[in-house]
């Protein structure tokens, strides 16, 4: 099976969905998303996909979205779409895309909607055991 996953390795959330994958035995193509952002059709397909809104993506902690004033309610999808393009921090990750679906994978055990059950359990960075 093919994936990628747009991620970001100081992220544990994406450190994690990355981790489940490569014990699924899947070598995803890894974007790192920071230094290498989507394009504007990338992202929005991503988005479209995934089923998720601009606003349902958007990154809150640690980013410019209050100084952006993004969380005023009056702010339209394309105003997000230019702030995430133009602060990739703004981007909530890891979004993966497998031939099964894309999916915004927080918490990292969505990727498992997308790919072929684990061929056993799966221990994230916290502890906490997934899959099985």
């Amino acid at each position: 099976m093919h994936a990628t996953i747009y991620h970001n390795p100081d992220c544990g959330t994406s450190r994690n969905t990355l981790a489940i994958l490569r014990h699924a035995g899947i070598e995803p193509t890894v974007v790192e998303y920071l230094k290498t952002p989507p394009d504007r059709a990338t992202l929005l397909r991503l988005l479209a996909d995934a089923g998720l809104t601009p606003r349902q993506a958007v990154r809150q902690k640690g980013t410019p979205y209050q100084e952006l004033g993004l969380d005023d309610p009056s702010v339209d999808d394309a105003a997000i779409v230019d702030a995430m393009l133009t602060h990739p921090i703004l981007i909530n990750r890891p979004f993966v895309v497998t031939e099964r679906g894309t999916r915004l994978c927080r918490p990292s055990e969505r990727v498992l909607e997308i790919i072929p059950p684990l061929p056993g359990p799966f221990t994230k960075e916290d502890g906490e055991i997934v899959g099985g």
